[in-house]
């Protein structure tokens, strides 16, 4: 027949569309391997609700009709025909029809072939099945009332008629090729499966049939063989011939070659019995192999096995995770390696991302009419035999009239033939960009960019190739949707309106730019187009500054930067200024104009930005501040609020340049952090400004942040000598800073007590409480207690005055905070803590508990306190009793059984005998659960008694010390027999031996050898008994031998340089400072005949005997003189009284007398004075700064 037709798009035209991509392009990418891999290692559910969202990731299926098809089936229902209509795809196309004809077309949609006649149609039946084998030579027909036929598809000639493949009265439901040539498989009504072998003996071609699956074990409604493409056709699996089979309860992997094996049966549960059992195959890439996975339905739930083969040959089924959809199956394909495409009962197909399990797309089939096949299930042409199960199933089965191949997938409605296959990725986003659906199409064009899309179709695998061609796209998206955005404004109505119909646009179009990373887009392309609307220019203005403030962008074009500025500036919006300012690069603006813009507008940290960041200037702003607060601070006038807020930054932005952190935000270079840090402190410790006047005060920077605020600025400087306290020069600068403030603050009217008592509380925490100062602590100690307590430094908070105290160790500090608050309890740690105070912790625990003038709470808390740390001990014991007899003080420790405590006093009374009898019966008693530990703690103890008392006793005595206490360790041995206390034994032994090494000391080898000879344990048996004691003995001997030599030689040689240097010493000649007496100033040798005796001594200075004499500075022991240095000593301000009562030699370095010099001041003043704490911090400071070279000299 011939058809007259609009020209129809060709098969071939649909199905082999060019690429746009010059080079080829991979479906799969890496991705798919480590999702298949958690697929392979899961089988959870995931539920998927079925949901439109086309608009999320566009239109994901292409549909086009086969008009040539569709018409010539139209034109053919004039003659008698009836539309139950089968199809299958390869190269061409074949449809059955229910007179028993098979129409094949070609490529481009003509009939090529009609196979059979209306005379066998009406023998055998509508056609039922089809099938057509790899290479398109072969067709397999079914029919409804059973018979099979094989017809050549070059020449339309029948080949075989099979009449008894199968039993009799049985619809064929289907009929299937293998990838094996001469091998194929049906399926029918009775629910068997049978395997059909084609073989050409003799020229006749013959067929055999083998049951693989008889309908009366459970009937099976689908098969599925495995088929591999012409680019798998190697892999190793495919020599298997597998073959999936569906029945209502199970689903069975068998394999047809080399011979018949079942490798899986895996069965469903619970489920629907009008639900539809589907199969489908794909090779996936998984786990760098590419494998085939089935894919099996019923109802709802999705699962898919991986079927593997491993060396031996041997199939193995691996289950992976499941997918479940809120909907009724009757259709399941593959359309690539990772989509999934679903028809529900009410024909609306689902795409289904598989490694995701999300729904890209739903797409309603009703208009396509779909044929169902449920007359051959129900099989009506043989009779309807057929069991009511499979009858059910057939009301939505539609096995024949789906058909997939190679990435598309054909649908067999009543008049028409629909064929769906994936959009490309250009295809998907301009079909949005069609229905001006801008955002969406930005939104999936990002998507595609970053490899996060689904369904992706002709898009490069490699990222960088990949972002190239998506980034083009984009950036085409980008202007079109600029270009829309303005003529789609509303050219009349309110201002609002036109505002918010940019301000919807213009961020999407930042947002995307910044992604791209292309600004120069932004800048160069897309601000000059919306420039041309005054109302789309502002909203591109106003909308960078959320941009600029999270630092997204970072640098500006010099027009769009001038823009800007002049925008917020003539819109009033000068925070907006300063708020870009500070987060941008600035090196393109002219910085004088932006300085004095910012200064007009009060924008102080955007100059301060400007300054910093446009010329490395870290003065400037310092200078300018300066300027503003400095005269109204020097006028004594009030500061008005502006003033304030200067000050303010001006404090913050010391402190920042000093801690190395840029202002208002970030951190300055690393190189340069040394610079800025001198810098500043240069410039604040400036004698005076750049253009000062003739009445300017010394200091005017120091002075002027002291004014400003005091407090303030000294916690500053406290936090900059924090973070620089191993810092030389840093350190240089704080002496400085210190000296300028004392020289500002102190005996000047100008500042207020309350100021001055703020420099001395900085002053006190910053030196006299820091932990890093291990020089003069109790000097430090004793100042600041005194502050205290007169009141000096009242001004600071306690909490944290008392944190640095303990930091420093300033326990009587401590003493003093806790005793102002009635915190008793906590003076007790204090004076457990200081080392110089423990002996007074029992009488001050004393005076609290028996003293008036306490709460009987206090005196419970100091009570519970001490019973807490009390844990008796020697040392603790001594500072309880006093050395002087106590009476009863042994019968309080018996009683509450203090055995440590008993025998320390009893060998304090010089009862040795006695605490060693209490020991040694602690050492054996048994109520102590870990009774080894117990007994080695106890003799460690008994053992140190002993060696304490063996030093005045004679030989019998210390037998008798020392022999017992061997005793009790010897005796226990003998009654240890038996495995079971060998462990208790070695221990015991092994504590022998220590004793036995303590005692050689005092006891003569002999006597200790005889004695063990005498025990039990050890008098008899072999030698070896002993041998462990023995060598034991003889090596202590050994080693205390060889320490004795070394000691000997160490001390001679000691000896030796000694004596030596003392020799060099005296014998080395002295070089006086003057020619001339330090007392008398007259010439040394004052007559040529006079003899008088001169003294010399080490530090230089020169006296004449007589006038040492007459000042008396010697001091008169063992018949002579022990002369010291009468200059030294005076500096020293000592009187002649008390040099009689020091010691003879001095000794004292140039540092030392600073010291003593520092200390003398202190004891001679009766209150604290202000001027003498800051000399003393003075000197202190000098202290830390100046290496002094004579550290040890002495006296002649």
């Amino acid at each position: 027949s011939n058809f007259t037709l609009d020209t129809p798009p060709t098969l071939e035209s649909i199905l082999n569309e060019p690429e746009d991509e010059d080079e080829p392009f991979i479906l799969e990418d890496t991705c798919i391997l480590n999702t298949e891999n958690i697929d392979a290692h899961s089988c959870e559910t995931s539920s998927l609700a079925s949901s439109d969202s086309g608009d999320l990731h566009g239109s994901v299926l292409r549909r086009n009709v086969l008009k040539g098809i569709s018409a010539q089936m139209v034109s053919a229902a004039v003659r008698p025909i009836i539309l139950h209509l089968l199809l299958t795809v390869s190269n061409v196309i074949a449809v059955g029809t229910s007179h028993g004809l098979a129409l094949v077309f070609d490529q481009n949609q003509a009939l090529r072939l009609c196979l059979g006649t209306t005379v066998t149609g009406a023998e055998y039946g509508a056609v039922s099945a089809l099938s057509i084998n790899h290479d398109c030579t072969r067709l397999l027909c079914g029919f409804a009332k059973g018979q099979i036929t094989m017809w050549d598809l070059a020449n339309g000639k029948l080949l075989r008629t099979m009449t008894d493949a199968h039993p009799p009265g049985t619809a064929i439901l289907h009929v299937k090729f293998t990838d094996h040539p001469a091998l194929a498989v049906c399926n029918d009504s009775g629910g068997s499966v049978f395997e059909l072998s084609f073989r050409r003996v003799m020229g006749m071609r013959t067929c055999e049939s083998r049951c693989l699956f008889s309908g009366s074990k459970g009937e099976v409604y689908c098969v599925e063989p495995l088929h591999a493409g012409p680019e798998l056709k190697d892999h190793p699996i495919t020599h298997y011939s597998l073959l999936a089979m569906a029945s209502l309860t199970k689903i069975l992997l068998i394999g047809l070659k080399p011979s018949l094996k079942v490798w899986m049966t895996f069965p469903y549960g619970k489920t629907d019995p009008a639900s539809v059992p589907l199969l489908a195959w794909q090779f996936v890439a998984a786990q760098k192999t590419i494998n085939p996975v089935l894919a099996f339905c019923r109802g709802n739930t999705i699962h898919f096995l991986l079927v593997k083969k491993d060396e031996s040959g041997t199939i193995h089924v691996i289950k992976q995770r499941q997918l479940q959809l809120n909907c009724d199956f009757i259709s399941l394909s593959w359309i690539n390696p990772r989509t999934l495409v679903l028809m529900d009962s009410t024909e609306k197909l689902r795409v289904v991302d598989r490694p995701s399990q999300e729904e890209l797309e739903t797409v309603d089939m009703a208009e396509l009419q779909l044929v169902y096949n449920s007359s051959h299930f129900k099989s009506l042409a043989t009779g309807g035999n057929v069991s009511q199960a499979l009858a059910l199933v057939g009301e939505k089965t539609c096995y024949q009239s789906v058909c997939s191949y190679a990435g598309q997938i054909m649908y067999l409605g009543t008049k028409s033939v629909h064929i769906m296959t994936l959009r490309n990725w250009r295809e998907r986003v301009d079909h949005l960009l069609k229905q001006e659906k801008f955002m969406e199409a930005l939104s999936l064009s990002w998507s595609f960019h970053e490899g996060t899309a689904k369904a992706v179709l002709s898009l490069f695998a490699d990222p960088a190739k990949r972002k190239g061609v998506v980034a083009e796209k984009m950036v085409e998206i980008l202007l079109q949707y600029v270009d829309r955005s303005l003529k789609k404004c509303p050219e009349q109505g309110k201002i609002q309106v036109m505002e918010q119909h940019f301000q919807d646009m213009v961020p999407i179009m930042v947002d995307y730019c910044l992604l791209l990373q292309r600004t120069d887009l932004l800048f160069n392309q897309i601000y000059p187009r919306l420039v041309e609307n005054s109302v789309a220019r502002g909203v591109f203005l106003e909308s960078l500054e959320p941009y600029i403030l999270s630092e997204r962008i970072g640098c500006l074009t010099a027009p769009v930067m001038r823009d800007l500025l002049s925008y917020f500036q003539e819109n009033g919006m000068m925070d907006s200024v300063e708020g870009c300012l500070v987060h941008m690069d600035i090196t393109n603006l002219d910085i004088q104009q932006v300085v004095q813009m910012c200064w007009d507008n009060q924008l102080y940290d955007a100059m301060i930005y400007v300054f910093n960041s446009g010329m490395n200037d870290y003065i400037s702003p310092m200078e300018k501040l300066f300027q503003a607060i400095g005269p109204p601070l020097r006028e004594g006038k009030p500061l008005t609020d502006e003033h304030v807020v200067m000050g303010n930054k001006l404090l913050v932005y010391i402190s920042c340049c000093l801690a190395g952190r840029a202002y208002p935000l970030g951190d300055i270079p690393e190189d340069l952090v040394p610079q800025v840090k001198n810098q500043v402190f240069e410039f604040l410790i400036r004698l005076h400004s750049v253009e000062a006047a003739q009445e300017e005060e010394v200091y005017p920077y120091i002075r002027t942040l002291l004014h400003f605020d005091t407090r303030e600025f000294l916690n500053v400087l406290a936090l900059t000598f924090e973070d620089f306290k191993n810092d030389k020069q840093a350190l240089e600068y704080q002496q400085r800073i210190v000296d300028i403030l004392l020289k500002v603050m102190v005996d000047n009217s100008d500042f207020t007590p309350s100021q001055v008592g703020c420099l001395f509380t900085f002053l006190v925490l910053e030196f006299l409480c820091s932990p890093d100062d291990d020089s003069r602590h109790t000097e430090r100690q004793q100042v600041l207690l005194e502050l205290l307590q007169v009141g000096g430094v009242v001004q600071f908070d306690e909490g944290h005055l008392l944190d640095l105290a303990e930091k420093a160790e300033f326990y009587q500090i401590c003493e003093f905070m806790y005793d102002r608050k009635h915190l008793y309890d906590k003076i007790v740690d204090c004076y457990l803590k200081d080392p110089l105070r423990k002996e007074e912790l029992f009488n001050y625990i004393h005076n609290i508990l028996s003293m008036p003038g306490y709460s009987s709470e206090e005196k419970q808390l100091v009570w519970v306190k001490a019973l807490q740390h009390i844990k008796v001990s020697q040392k603790r014991l001594h500072m309880l009793c006093p050395l002087e007899h106590t009476p009863g003080r042994e019968k309080i420790t018996e009683k509450h059984k203090l055995h440590e405590a008993t025998a320390y006093l009893l060998e304090k009374k010089g009862d040795v005998q006695g605490a060693f009898e209490v020991l040694l019966q602690e050492e054996t008693g048994d109520e102590v659960p870990s009774l080894l530990q117990r007994v080695e703690e106890a003799l460690h103890d008994i053992i140190a008694l002993c060696q304490r008392s063996s030093h005045g006793l004679n030989q019998q005595q210390r037998e008798a010390l020392w022999f017992p206490l061997l005793e009790a360790m010897m005796s226990p041995q003998k009654l240890l027999k038996g495995a079971d206390t060998k462990h208790t034994s070695e221990a015991l032994k092994e504590l022998t031996m220590k004793v036995l090494n303590s005692m050689s000391s005092f006891i003569a080898p002999p006597a200790i050898i005889q004695r063990i000879l005498k025990d039990p344990v050890y008098g008899k048996g072999k030698l070896a008994e002993i041998q462990g004691l023995i060598l034991g003995m003889l090596e202590t001997f050994n080693y205390e031998q060889t320490l004795l030599e070394t000691t000997t030689n160490l001390l001679n040689s000691d000896l030796h340089w000694s004596l030596s240097h003392l020799r060099k010493a005296v014998s080395r000649g002295l070089h006086p400072r003057q020619d001339h007496c330090n007392i008398c100033l007259q010439q040394y040798k004052r007559r040529q005949e006079s003899e008088e005796e001169i003294i010399i001594f080490s530090c230089g200075h020169l006296y004449h005997c007589q006038c040492l004499q007459r000042k008396e500075v010697g001091v008169l022991s063992e018949r002579q003189y022990s002369w010291s240095c009468y200059k030294c000593t005076s500096n020293q301000g000592s009187r002649p009284a008390d040099r009689r009562s020091t010691e003879s030699s001095r000794s004292h370095s140039a540092s030392l007398a600073q010291v003593s010099q520092a200390v003398t001041i202190h004891n001679q003043c009766a209150q604290p004075n202000m001027k003498i704490l800051a000399y003393f911090i003075h000197l202190n400071m000098l202290q830390k700064n100046v290496l002094f070279s004579m550290d040890h000299n002495k006296n002649s």
